[in-house]
């Protein structure tokens, strides 16, 4: 057991329905599997489940957890900053797998 680090410029969301809620409401949670740590009050880019960068967010809280179903769990909340223009969108969508998703197919 221990805490997974994530990037503190990456917050991926696995879910779409997670990440439209974020952009429709100005706030929204994803849950992410095991312990993991993220940077509260930091704004990181939001990507979508495709690897999309799409907007900046501010991490409001996190909270790691053992459900009722046993697994471990990283709960994290946050606020939309603002969506990403087109051109920021596919810059920032080109760093971030050069820097952390891996080659580009």
């Amino acid at each position: 057991m221990g805490f997974q680090t994530e990037f503190n410029s990456v917050c991926k969301f696995k879910s779409q329905q997670e990440l439209y809620e974020l952009l429709e409401y100005g706030r929204g949670k994803m849950v992410k599997s095991g312990f993991r740590v993220f940077p509260t009050g930091q704004k990181v880019i939001a990507y979508t489940p495709e690897n999309q960068a799409v907007a900046i967010v501010r991490i409001v809280a996190s909270i790691a957890e053992i459900n009722f179903q046993g697994e471990e769990v990283t709960q994290v909340e946050m606020e939309l900053i603002r969506p990403l223009t087109d051109e920021e969108s596919r810059i920032q969508t080109s760093l971030a797998y050069e820097m952390f998703f891996g080659e580009q197919a």
